[in-house]
């Protein structure tokens, strides 16, 4: 099975790895009245609850737009018209963007693939988080983990609308790690896991990956 997949980058522009929901802000700006998936809101202003279909990353310092399925289309309906990057005011002029367009596999594979995370993985709401502070060892903790690394492979998997019909593992190794998110300090997680899963490179999983969070690259 293969998904939709538009990677927009932007090279010659170097930001931090917390712009990321800048640019998010910037473009959900700019073209609010072009398409929903760029903000993830409705037009009434409700929250769209369900896997971000155009996400916002900062990758080694180079900003980039990832759209999946309908927001890889939009993407690259939207690509002439972006000239200039606005981060806190600061006008970036677009001298040169690339865009990658194609059909990534995407599904359930006979072999194990190993991926890591490139940014942090927040992979525990309000609930679970309660839970991982009561358990009292690591192996507890890495049990807890792995189930919802599974749950937020197969969330992305319901999100670009692929169903599996096999069933699917994944298992890794984690160190924790704190960050700043809408100006609270959150626990999040680096590491590496292995899957069944075939992932397309910089979908994000977990909490916040609009914003460039749990970004996955296979490794190499």
């Amino acid at each position: 099975m293969t998904v939709p997949q538009t990677i927009l980058r932007f090279p010659e522009i170097h930001l931090e790895t917390r712009d990321a929901h800048k640019l998010r802000g910037y473009f959900g700006n700019l073209f609010k009245e072009h398409s929903s998936l760029l903000h993830n809101h409705f037009e009434d202003g409700q929250a769209r609850y369900k896997y971000p279909l155009v996400q916002y990353k900062v990758i080694h310092e180079v900003p980039m737009l990832v759209g999946l399925d309908e927001g890889a289309t939009l993407l690259t309906e939207l690509f002439l018209k972006i000239n200039e990057l606005n981060i806190d005011g600061r006008i970036y002029p677009i001298m040169q963007k690339n865009l990658d367009h194609y059909q990534a596999e995407a599904g359930l594979d006979h072999d194990l693939h190993s991926y890591r995370f490139e940014n942090l993985w927040m992979a525990l709401n309000q609930e679970n988080y309660k839970h991982y502070g009561l358990l009292s060892n690591q192996e507890e903790k890495l049990v807890l983990l792995n189930t919802i690394l599974k749950n937020n492979l197969l969330s992305f998997f319901k999100g670009v609308n692929i169903w599996l019909d096999e069933p699917l593992m994944a298992k890794g190794t984690f160190s924790e790690h704190h960050t700043q998110f809408k100006n609270q300090t959150m626990l999040a997680f680096n590491g590496n896991f292995v899957t069944n899963a075939l992932l397309p490179d910089f979908i994000g999983i977990g909490k916040a990956v609009a914003r460039g969070f749990g970004t996955v690259l296979k490794k190499k």
